[in-house]
């Protein structure tokens, strides 16, 4: 295992947010582990006598993340006006009541409090979401028919 293939093998484990990952071969052992520090480390031990044994600590996690926590941080600040409208359970986001129908709320639209935005299916239960604000709707964050979790920002509302 080269040098490159070793480096492509720590971003892949940064990416991927495993906390450590142990890779054994033939005459190589690869233990990567990222840390609370976002510090990447590799140890790799080859027991021939003659094979250096490398220890190498890369910051790729904070490299990588950093020019992708400046763009949302930009876009929060734009966001901050709003009020974020928040999934109550886990379940699939619908937007429509059945495939026929209309959807409930496009972009643009004026809602009052007790309207109804959209659909939770959970457990084969259909839960209606009802809005708690009144204002317009300003951007819809979830894609028809996805998967939400507990908590999950749904609808940004512009309650002006």
């Amino acid at each position: 295992m080269d040098l490159k293939e070793i480096q492509n093998l720590i971003k892949f484990v940064a990416k991927s947010g495993a906390s450590e990952v142990k890779l054994e071969m033939d005459d190589v052992k690869i233990t990567i582990r990222t840390g609370s520090d976002n510090e990447t480390t590799i140890v790799q031990q080859v027991p021939m006598a003659s094979a250096p044994v490398v220890q190498q600590a890369a910051p790729v996690a904070p490299v990588a993340s950093a020019p992708e926590a400046s763009t949302p941080a930009a876009s929060q600040n734009d966001d901050s006006k709003y009020i974020t409208i928040k999934s109550p359970i886990i379940g699939t986001f619908y937007r429509k009541p059945s495939p026929d129908k209309p959807v409930f709320v496009e972009v643009g639209t004026s809602i009052k409090e007790g309207d109804v935005l959209c659909v939770i299916e959970a457990m084969k239960l259909f839960n209606e979401i009802e809005s708690e604000v009144s204002g317009k709707i300003v951007k819809v964050l979830v894609d028809d028919s996805s998967p939400v979790e507990f908590d999950q920002p749904l609808f940004l509302v512009d309650p002006s």
